[in-house]
């Protein structure tokens, strides 16, 4: 069972009733990312959701997490490119008492000035680790080399200068113009009944003030530039970027099942290629990012730096053949396959399925349509796949990133 309500101020809410469970998911979506930030601004969107679990008027920091504990529940957060999300999961009889703790941290932080400064340490120290995690540096060089710096191309964390001279006016206006309930998505997934979700979401989100929101623009434009991190570590790493279909475009699910074949699994063919057959990289896939007006689809490798360029031709080759050659009857099937039982799975967890039905809800402003899902899937052709293939991979606009101790970066 499912079911939706605007509330009054513009908060707008969603259930899924999942019967013959024990626990519920719940979640605060927030239309709001490291792609809607300015430069001044850059890693404030990540930093208050640090923030948001650093104290309220009636918990410090220690009592909200140890009232979460003393549930049995858990919580925590995440900051995306376009959506921050702050969510718990309990048992179905401590639903109500969870979601309060969840919405005070939400509706009611207070930023204390001290435990800004101590969250500035923790999150200076993310950034740290993010630069020591090569595979996640090569990530985020390839998405400036693909949006430049700004929007998509932000790096979520932002940099280090701006975390340290983050003041909490900087964090209350930005709150104060993002977190608007036009633009919040509560949402429900599990064995809690509609109406108690329902009265719960009204009872602590329905005094929000409406403020008019008005998004902010957001630049979009593909830079295909080649961006190059000399770091002395043991792996060579390398991404390349191709333009892909934004999240609504028809041509998605085709995309989707593509990306399988190319490098989606162990039967892919980058997998049994390079990795397999080659020897070239213990680690080589693919994967595609598809936001509202655009879309990344990114293949990655971890290699030996003696083989890097080895690697990055034999990955060239596997996307000309193909592109060349398209996929067979059977990878098609088998990809097919794969993106359904995808989606049916994700059916059987509530944290995906609050997740899923919030997202669709927040950037569509309507509920997610699993028989609609599950009949696009099986219509799906052969000639479909080659149709995104033939859209997928224009090399004149692609982007590279590339870390580690090598000569110079790579290039296409």
């Amino acid at each position: 069972m499912i079911e939706t309500r605007k509330l009054a101020n513009g908060v707008r809410v969603i259930v899924k009733q999942m019967e013959g469970l024990l626990s519920v998911s719940m979640g605060m979506l927030v239309g709001t990312g490291a792609a809607y930030e300015t430069d001044r601004e850059d890693g404030i969107s990540h930093f208050i959701e640090h923030m948001l679990f650093k104290g309220t008027p009636t918990h410090t920091a220690f009592e909200l997490s140890d009232a979460f504990d003393a549930l049995g529940a858990q919580v925590n957060a995440f900051t995306g490119k376009d959506m921050t999300c702050f969510y718990s999961k309990a048992t179905s009889d401590h639903a109500a008492e969870a979601f309060a703790l969840l919405a005070d941290l939400f509706l009611n932080a207070t930023f204390p000035e001290e435990e800004m400064k101590r969250e500035k340490g923790v999150v200076l120290e993310e950034i740290h680790m993010d630069e020591d995690s090569p595979e996640d540096l090569c990530i985020d060089l390839l998405s400036r080399a693909a949006f430049g710096n700004c929007g998509y191309g932000r790096n979520i964390l932002g940099p280090a200068r701006n975390v340290e001279r983050f003041t909490r006016e900087d964090l209350l206006a930005y709150r104060r113009e993002r977190y608007c309930p036009e633009n919040i998505v509560v949402s429900f997934a599990g064995c809690i009944r509609v109406e108690e979700a329902l009265s719960l979401a009204e009872q602590y989100f329905g005094g929000m003030t409406p403020t008019g929101f008005t998004d902010r623009p957001m630049e979009t434009a593909m830079k295909g530039e080649t961006l190059f991190r000399k770091k002395p570590i043991e792996q060579a790493h390398f991404a390349i970027g191709f333009p892909c279909v934004g999240r609504d475009d028809p041509l998605r699910p085709a995309v989707q099942v593509m990306n399988i074949i190319l490098g989606g699994g162990m039967s892919s063919r980058l997998f049994k290629k390079v990795r397999e057959e080659l020897g070239l990289a213990y680690s080589v896939y693919s994967y595609g990012t598809h936001y509202a007006q655009t879309g990344l689809l990114t293949v990655y490798a971890g290699v030996n730096p003696a083989k890097t360029k080895d690697a990055f031709s034999a990955v060239q080759d596997v996307i000309h053949t193909f592109v060349r050659e398209g996929v067979s009857e059977e990878e098609f099937l088998r990809g097919r396959e794969q993106l359904k039982s995808s989606a049916i799975f994700s059916q059987e967890n509530t944290s995906s399925q609050m997740l899923l039905y919030g997202k669709e809800m927040l950037y569509n402003d309507c509920v997610y349509d699993f028989e609609a899902r599950m009949a696009e899937i099986a219509a799906l052709k052969r000639e479909d796949v080659a149709a995104a293939i033939a859209a997928s991979f224009d090399f004149s606009r692609a982007a590279v990133a590339s870390v580690g101790n090598l000569k110079s970066g790579l290039s296409l």
